[in-house]
């Protein structure tokens, strides 16, 4: 017998990818990426003129793309290099003001402006932080910043290597410039187009770049303008015998409901039941009603904008003009505002800001306030609610004790205050209820709601569900406001409520108007005969046919009908 024979079986090596292969297939990746975004600078959308992003938007050929490579075909070496540093950067800051316009015409349904609305990345931090959580807040914001700032830095790299792939392959380049052009002017004699409102042929990035340069010489001539408009003042050296005569002795209150817009008038049940409810409510407690709208300065947000328009009677609408009208708080151009009028007719003047947790110095040296009441003088003891710090019953009950029922040794001044009521604050949930007002004291009570409102979560997961929530906290602070009214004993209250703004556009829809409500209550009929010649209508609710006056002519208006005068 023979031994058996082992037999071997050879297996094929596997063939291993070399690092030239590997770095090959990178650098092609990279290059394409870096094509990809070139491209994506120079045909995205500008939102500002109505272009919504998609994908549609990568089929036109935009004629920088054109000129980008005619110029990197005539340059060589280094000025090649700085030419795609140069427009690099350029393009990478324009993308940055598209997503940033994007941003907030989907908030506040106004474009970017690149001189002042960059301060507004605190206020939009903080605003987060308070619906959110400060920790998700935070790294929102540096998410948000890091891309940003990504962009800007490369952009002029992805450049950089176009021109290097157009170096590389200049004929081919070169015949694909002669192509592109014939396409472009063919597309553009004919008006082709990827979509209607997207025409192949474009030339969006020089537009936008224009844009933002008459945007910064409007805004410089703007200040010019503003300045002129801040010194004249038709009330600033009226005598204080002359200033509110016929609202001598009363308590006036100016309430601000936040995002209380005709949106909320007009389609949510919740409110529509509340001002019937209200106005029913008041009239049993002796109280008269005259509604009208006012068309706000801004939308969705940055509400103080709306609070300086009606008090300084200037249209504050950019961040700008509001910043110039209180550097004038110690020239002698100074603005004569509502509550220093009152405060120079004899009126303890105070401010009631629940969501301010920082010292507001404008309060007193600009407005004009005897004294500021914030989330830290208060005195809440109980839970927070979205947003709200604290329920706008709370907010209403706590200015009574401090303020109202507060009498000193000889009796008290009349007192004018401005409230600003924030459960509707976006994001609207949690909402608070209603508790009976004896129960109210320092907030604790507001305990035993924690946890048990729809959370935000639960609201946020569908439109319908945000809207809806919107509705009821609007609804929940006329209640409160028409609750505190009818259980309070100061027959000498006049009540000035209205919105600062519409919501975002979520709840509002594309293409909403910035008028919101106001609402005049007192229970003394003379009050409301000396706005007789304006106009207004009954009731807590304005209808489609009562007036619209823009909200910075509130301010001469009611000083004039409130003056020595007749009225009107």
């Amino acid at each position: 017998m023979t031994a058996p024979t082992t037999r071997t079986t050879h297996t094929a090596p596997t063939p291993r990818i070399s690092r030239a292969t590997t770095r090959r297939a990178a650098g092609h990746a990279l290059t394409g990426l870096a094509v990809l975004l070139v491209w994506v600078a120079l045909v995205a959308p500008n939102p500002a003129v109505g272009w919504t992003p998609t994908p549609l938007a990568l089929l036109r050929v935009p004629v920088e793309a054109l000129l980008l490579v005619a110029v990197l075909l005539a340059l060589r070496g280094t000025a090649a290099r700085w030419f795609a540093i140069v427009v690099g950067l350029v393009l990478g800051v324009l993308l940055v003001v598209r997503v940033l316009d994007a941003a907030f015409l989907a908030t506040l349904y106004r474009a970017f402006n690149p001189l002042t609305d960059w301060r507004y990345a605190g206020s939009a931090t903080d605003l987060l932080g308070e619906s959110t959580g400060p920790v998700t807040a935070v790294l929102a914001a540096v998410a948000a910043g890091l891309v940003l700032i990504a962009l800007v830095a490369l952009t002029p790299l992805a450049v950089r290597r176009v021109g290097l792939l157009v170096d590389r392959h200049r004929t081919g380049a070169l015949r694909a410039l002669g192509a592109a052009t014939v396409a472009w002017l063919v597309c553009a004699s004919l008006g082709l187009g990827a979509t209607t409102d997207l025409p192949v042929a474009s030339s969006s990035t020089v537009a936008l770049a224009a844009r933002e340069i008459t945007s910064v010489r409007d805004g410089l001539h703007d200040q010019d303008v503003f300045a002129a408009q801040i010194a004249v003042d038709p009330f600033h050296d009226t005598p204080p015998g002359d200033l509110l005569t016929a609202l001598r002795g009363k308590d006036v209150v100016v309430v601000f409901v936040e995002s209380y817009g005709k949106v909320a008038v007009d389609e949510s049940p919740d409110v529509a039941r509340a001002l019937a409810a209200g106005t029913s409510g008041l009239e049993a407690s002796g109280y008269t009603t005259r509604s009208a709208w006012l068309t706000s300065p801004t939308f969705g947000g940055i509400s103080w904008l709306a609070h300086s328009t009606l008090q300084s009677g200037l249209w504050v609408s950019s961040q700008q003009r509001y910043d110039q009208l209180l550097d004038t708080a110690t020239s002698a151009s100074r603005r004569l505002t509502l509550a220093e009028a009152f405060s120079r007719a004899g009126w303890r003047t105070v401010d009631v800001i629940p969501a301010n947790r920082h010292d507001w110095p404008e309060g007193k040296a600009f407005y004009g306030y005897d004294a500021v009441y914030d989330a830290r003088t208060l005195g809440y003891a109980g839970p927070g609610f979205g947003y709200a710090p604290m329920p706008d019953q709370y907010t209403l009950s706590a200015f009574d004790r401090l303020e109202l029922e507060s009498r000193p040794p000889g009796g008290r001044p009349p007192v004018m205050a401005e409230i600003d009521l924030v459960t509707s604050h976006v994001p609207w949930a949690p909402l608070p209820r209603l508790v009976d007002w004896a129960a109210v004291g320092d907030g604790s009570t507001f305990l035993a709601q924690a946890g048990q409102a729809r959370p935000r979560d639960a609201v946020w997961s569908s439109t319908a569900g945000v809207r809806t929530a919107y509705g009821q906290t609007v609804a929940y602070s006329l209640d409160s406001v028409v609750s505190f009214l009818r259980g309070t004993h100061d027959d000498d209250l006049v009540v000035v409520v209205l919105g600062d703004h519409q919501p975002v556009s979520i709840v509002s829809g594309d293409h909403a108007g910035h008028d919101v409500p106001v609402s005049i209550v007192s229970r003394d009929p003379a009050v409301l005969d000396r706005i007789s010649r304006w106009g207004w209508q009954d009731g807590l609710r304005p209808g489609p046919t009562a007036p619209v006056w823009p909200m910075d002519r509130f301010r001469d208006r009611f000083l004039t009908a409130y003056g020595p005068g007749a009225g009107g």
